[in-house]
């Protein structure tokens, strides 16, 4: 049922007017884990996260202010970070092109410049790093680094101006997380490339796994004992451009017989955007170095309780068909591309946490972000094509065909 915002939080209303009429996908070629994470990551710069109040068990106010340099800081996960540390008293710039959103929060410090390297038979501009030079923060916080050079390069303008360094990286350094269902942990073995300063990140993206490791080498040996690297996998939420999440909202919403994807009891893990911004501030306040998994959540969470939660909070007229792993993959349904929330459950990896839990990770109720996420598609999103997701057309064929075996 849509949502409209109430004085104390949101309630039904009877406006049908915003229900998305169905899902498309503009993406037909079938993409790994790896690949789509990494698609997203590079796309999604065009959405904006919802703001949201600090999260239950943080002080109102950190002890002391940190002066925090974003490289980026306008895309996605960056304006999460700021408006958490905003909240918490801290104080920020923002280096980037100026470019992306550049309206975004107008009383904040703007330094102009370009970490990228220019690529061969390309109009990129030349590197400009200058306006970095003799400036100090206790900490920044990278979450536009592709390429291994380019961290480098970071760090060396840094090194000495700065007490923390966070990268943002990703599970898709873990090579093993798309194959099996092996258990990872930060200490799982990391992707390799043949070349470690390629400026390409494949076809396929099938080099982004491990030029994301081979940044935080870069990270590590630039700020031993003071590098904060962050793994999360699925960044979900309010303001999510992947559409890769957003899917469920928005078909809970229209309602009806939904094709609910392989086992019931099969493990999800993502990250409300909101969540890992707050975490990362956190992160900052405390000076807690090393690697950690930046996935949810405290406890676990199956495909079939994420679904009956969203039912239970938008709209009670859904109903679920199990369609099991092996229809979908016959038919060639893409995992988190044309079917969101969905990895069959024998190359599910399940990314452990305990680490980012002991570090002050918290994780939201799921029907919060649900909600949330619902209220966006309705009164922000738009009526733009969709990026990920599965049609009406086609979820009807399949379980017509599913019904008819």
């Amino acid at each position: 049922m849509p949502l409209q915002r109430a004085t104390n939080g949101y309630r039904p209303c009877d406006s049908r007017a915003a229900r998305p009429q169905h899902v498309t996908t503009s993406c037909p070629t079938p993409l790994t884990r790896h690949a789509f994470l990494s698609a997203t990551a590079a796309g999604s710069a065009a959405a904006l996260a919802t703001a949201a109040a600090p999260r239950l068990g943080r002080a109102p106010l950190s002890p002391r202010k940190k002066r925090i340099l974003m490289l980026g800081g306008t895309g996605w996960l960056g304006p999460a970070v700021v408006r958490a540390g905003l909240a918490r008293g801290h104080e920020f710039t923002l280096f980037n092109r100026g470019k992306t959103h550049a309206d975004l929060f107008p009383d904040v410090e703007k330094l102009k410049g370009q970490r990228r390297r220019p690529r061969p038979d390309s109009k990129d501009p030349e590197q400009d790093l200058t306006a970095l030079e003799g400036r100090k923060w206790d900490a920044v916080v990278d979450t536009s680094a592709y390429f291994t050079g380019e961290v480098e390069d970071a760090c060396a303008a840094l090194r000495g101006n700065v007490g923390q360094y966070v990268f943002i990286s990703s599970l898709s350094v873990y090579p093993s997380l798309e194959l099996d269902a092996t258990p990872i942990t930060e200490d799982s073995p990391r992707a390799e490339c043949a070349d470690k300063y390629t400026t390409s990140l494949g076809e396929r993206f099938e080099n982004y796994g491990a030029l994301k490791r081979y940044g935080e080498d870069a990270a590590m040996a630039a700020f031993p004992g003071a590098a904060t690297i962050l793994r999360p996998g699925y960044i979900v939420g309010p303001g999510d451009g992947s559409d890769r999440f957003t899917y469920w909202p928005a078909r809970l919403l229209r309602g009806g017989e939904c094709l609910a994807p392989g086992a019931p009891d099969n493990g999800l893990q993502f990250v409300d955007v909101r969540d890992l911004g707050e975490w990362v501030v956190h992160l900052i306040e405390t000076g807690t170095a090393g690697p950690f998994n930046a996935v949810g959540f405290d406890g676990s969470i199956s495909v079939a309780e994420f679904l009956h939660t969203g039912k239970g909070t938008l709209n009670h007229r859904c109903d679920f068909t199990w369609v099991d792993d092996d229809f979908l993959e016959a038919e060639g349904v893409t995992p988190w591309e044309e079917m969101g929330c969905w990895t069959p459950k024998a190359k599910n990896g399940h990314a452990h946490n305990d680490r980012a839990l002991a570090a002050g990770a918290r994780f939201r109720p799921i029907a919060e972000t649900i909600r949330d996420t619902a209220l966006w598609v309705q009164q922000e999103r738009g009526d733009r094509p969709w990026r990920a997701g599965m049609t009406a057309e086609r979820e009807v064929a399949l379980l017509n065909k599913w019904k008819a075996r």
